[in-house]
């Protein structure tokens, strides 16, 4: 064998031998889908930063519980702040010890008539009143809104833990090949590291605002050129509350409005979504700022007016006058607002309209117009939903969609949104938020005429906005619950909504959209249990593909 021949067999065997040797990072060898999971693992400053914040919180936590433990006697002392929580910390042994003895008494003091429940309501009431004469709100409120923040931070570093992991997930590597898996972990990192950057920010801003006084000093501020301008004096609230509203809108929009420059035009750019322009971005600002002065300004006054109007029991019209308000713009919107953002047209006569048709005369849906929308101005994510009241039902699919499924796909995901009308869903859901609406401003009526909640946020007025807004930081953790249990709720609607589909017969071609939808959005392939389980609306893809395939829900065979 000649040296020349020699020397191609060796390359041969190399290249063969290189062939045949595992990927470093997982299956499918490549050099080029090596280099991306390297960086998909690879950890920033960020990261770093995060992990230098969190070892100096557990450090900062172990030598304040040294403090405590040695100065706890003096503590007070020395910052009469920690009163309250060394109180507390040292009476704590004290009611663990008296605790049987305590419920003992509780059960020997439970209302054996109505008489006995009348009297307890009435003491508990009167407790209530005086503990709300003491509360020290500020310190409670800033309390509230870091432990919010610290328990959302930390599900937000479990997922991106989760999205730095560069092997596929053994419940998706048959259907997501490993490129579409890394590609869809790039884009989760990007927005997370966005996400965790203005989260930070907002609560620098939100601690700053309550620190300083700062909504009592932008209220005096819009007061004071209302009178010097207008002439416009303190018992003009409810123009006042306009001004403040208007103004304080402006400036919340300013103050995100890098991040969402950034998010639009550089992450969602970046990973091949975005198709705005900069001018079509600064037109839905504007046209958004302006809906949200026109309409957001008259329903601010007229729930001012009766508030004032309406006494001690305002809770029970606010609380009707919303559900007017909702189901008004759930009315308008898709008809005169959302056309001025994208463009409506009929979806062209074909396969895809027939087929729709004929399932919305199967299942007796009134469909009355039948929409494609230009979903693609804006961006390649796809979507299509159904929308309407009584005998005017319309469905909507977005031109992204058509792109990406098969006219057997749409039609499974048709079947999905019309299983959410024929079980209810949108009914179910709107009476959840009327409940949650009716706690919000019942809550909010014990707290409305607090002279003590006013005073320790540095006002020396009672204006009703305000105190709404001082309201919403206390509600804030009871907000958070009920946003999870409103996320248990809809998750459980999509796993209805997807039987439907799968019972129409559709389940093959459901489980398929949703993996297309999955890896065409880029949708997180590896989600972390407790994140998704706090922050998602909609299961799990893995869960989904799951539930489609259960053998004990079988497709209907008419």
């Amino acid at each position: 064998m000649s040296e020349e021949t020699g020397v191609q067999h060796t390359k041969a065997s190399k290249a063969e031998s290189s062939q045949k040797q595992p990927s470093k990072y997982g299956d499918d060898p490549s050099s080029a889908i090596d280099a991306q999971a390297a960086l998909v693992m690879q950890k920033g400053t960020l990261d770093d930063v995060i992990e230098g914040i969190q070892w100096g919180i557990i450090t900062i936590v172990f030598i304040c519980l040294i403090f405590v433990a040695v100065f706890a006697g003096n503590l007070p002392t020395v910052f009469p702040a920690t009163q309250p929580l060394c109180d507390f910390v040292m009476g704590l042994p004290a009611f663990v010890i008296g605790l049987p003895e305590y419920m003992v008494q509780a059960k020997e003091g439970f209302p054996r008539s109505l008489e006995e429940a009348t009297l307890l309501a009435a003491v508990a009431s009167a407790w209530f009143g005086e503990m709300l004469h003491r509360m020290p709100y500020k310190e409670c409120v800033l309390l509230f809104s870091w432990a919010t923040y610290f328990w959302e931070a930390k599900l937000d570093l479990r997922q991106r833990d989760r999205l730095h992991e560069v092997r596929r997930p053994a419940a998706i590597a048959q259907f997501v090949s490993r490129q579409a898996y890394l590609e869809a972990s790039a884009y989760g990192l990007d927005k997370s590291s966005l996400v965790l950057i203005k989260n930070a920010f907002m609560q620098g801003q939100t601690t700053a605002i309550i620190v300083y006084d700062l909504t009592p000093w932008m209220w005096n501020v819009v007061g004071d050129a209302m009178q010097t301008h207008l002439g416009l004096g303190a018992e003009y609230e409810i123009a006042r509350s306009i001004v403040y509203f208007i103004a304080a809108t402006l400036i919340s929009t300013l103050l995100s409005l890098p991040f969402d420059l950034y998010s639009t035009f550089v992450v969602e750019k970046k990973h091949g979504f975005n198709k705005q322009t900069v001018s079509l971005f600064v037109a839905d600002l504007a046209k958004t700022l302006m809906l949200t002065f026109f309409l957001g300004s008259p329903i601010l006054a007229l729930f001012l007016w009766v508030i004032g109007k309406t006494g001690s029991q305002f809770y029970l019209y606010a609380w009707a006058l919303l559900a007017a308000v909702q189901l008004l713009i759930i009315v308008i919107y898709p008809t005169f607002i959302q056309p001025m953002f994208n463009k409506f047209s009929p979806l062209p006569e074909g396969e895809l309209r027939t087929a729709i048709e004929a399932l919305a005369s199967r299942l007796g849906f009134p469909l009355k117009k039948l929409y494609v929308v230009d979903g693609s101005k804006r961006s390649s994510h796809s979507n299509a939903y159904v929308f309407g009241f009584f005998k005017s039902k319309r469905i909507v699919v977005f031109d992204t969609l058509i792109e990406q499924c098969t006219t057997e796909e749409i039609v499974a995901i048709i079947g999905h949104e019309l299983g959410h009308w024929k079980k209810n869903h949108v009914l179910r859901m709107l009476s959840a938020v009327q409940v949650q609406t009716f706690v919000i401003f019942f809550a909010f009526s014990h707290f409305i005429g607090e002279e003590a909640m006013y005073r320790s946020f540095g006002m020396d007025t009672m204006p009703v906005l305000i105190g709404f807004t001082f309201f919403q930081y206390l509600y804030q953790p009871l907000d958070s619950l009920l946003t999870f249990a409103s996320n248990v709720m809809s998750r459980k609607h999509e796993f209805e909504a997807d039987e439907f589909s799968k019972k129409l017969g559709y389940g093959k071609e459901l489980a398929s959209s949703l993996i297309k939808l999955q890896i065409e959005n880029k949708g997180n392939m590896n989600p972390d249990p407790l994140y998704s389980a706090y922050h998602y609306s909609h299961p799990p893809l893995v869960e989904r593909l799951n539930a489609i395939n259960d053998p004990e829900v079988a497709p209907k065979t008419e």
